[in-house]
């Protein structure tokens, strides 16, 4: 399998530590993996400057394409993808929030609904948990189907939770080698309905009709190869009916 890491740490502490021992978990004798190494800090990626283009004329047009499409592009060609971050001023560090704001449009045109993800956060104090389930909830805007937790906070020494890094790599190792596709939560329901809806007002952002109506999700209340149970289907149905008069 072909993993691609994002370090978002400037520094190789303890955050790479915890993502050193993971790589040893998942590459065991039964799993010969393949790991792509993102270094944010080696990227050069300039601040994201708040000009919209990425959302509304696609984001082929970001000022910064050239260095963000590599990346996007390796995640999208990867089995799995590991991603950290140390606890920066309570949230996660600048490099990572900057390639996060790069990516606003995949809020608009979520696309990762068959890839699974492993989060690993820690902290020399506080807030390990909550930068974690920033994350989260970013890659789930993505379009993520599986997320998979470890925090860790080290108290500033150079130490690490090996056994509870190893038992979530292994579940992290175990779901991508299953390829099964977990049942979205009601929350990502809504938002996908939020943005198909919105492709359908009568003055749409172009960027989000074209990729709406191309990639056929527009057609359906979630997409087609997550199956939704009969509850979830007609909330999803019930959502976007509620949402297109709401728009209108």
């Amino acid at each position: 399998m072909r993993y691609v890491i994002i370090n978002g740490s400037p520094r190789k502490k303890n955050t790479w530590s915890m993502v050193k021992q993971a790589k040893v978990s998942i590459n065991n004798d039964d799993n010969e993996a393949e790991f792509d190494e993102i270094h944010l800090i080696k990227e050069k990626l300039p601040m994201c400057n708040g000009c919209f283009k990425c959302i509304m004329e696609g984001e082929e047009n970001c000022p910064h394409y050239e260095i963000v499409n590599p990346i996007v592009d390796k995640i999208k060609k990867a089995d799995g993808l590991i991603i950290c971050s140390p606890v920066y001023a309570m949230n996660v560090t600048a490099l990572l929030k900057n390639f996060f704001d790069h990516t606003a449009y995949f809020y608009h045109r979520p696309e990762f609904f068959d890839k699974k993800a492993l989060v690993i956060v820690s902290t020399a104090g506080a807030g390990q948990k909550d930068v974690a389930n920033y994350i989260d909830e970013t890659l789930r805007h993505w379009g993520f189907n599986k997320i998979y937790k470890v925090t860790y906070a080290c108290g500033g020494k150079d130490s690490i939770n090996t056994k509870e890094i190893n038992k979530t790599a292994q579940k992290f190792l175990k779901d991508l080698s299953s390829n099964k596709l977990h049942s979205p939560k009601f929350g990502d329901i809504i938002f996908y309905n939020v943005w198909r809806a919105m492709a359908l007002t009568k003055d749409p952002i172009k960027a989000d009709e074209k990729y709406w109506k191309n990639t056929g999700l527009i057609n359906y209340e979630f997409a087609p190869d997550v199956k939704l149970g009969i509850f979830k289907k007609a909330f999803g149905k019930i959502m976007f009916f509620i949402l297109k008069r709401v728009m209108k």
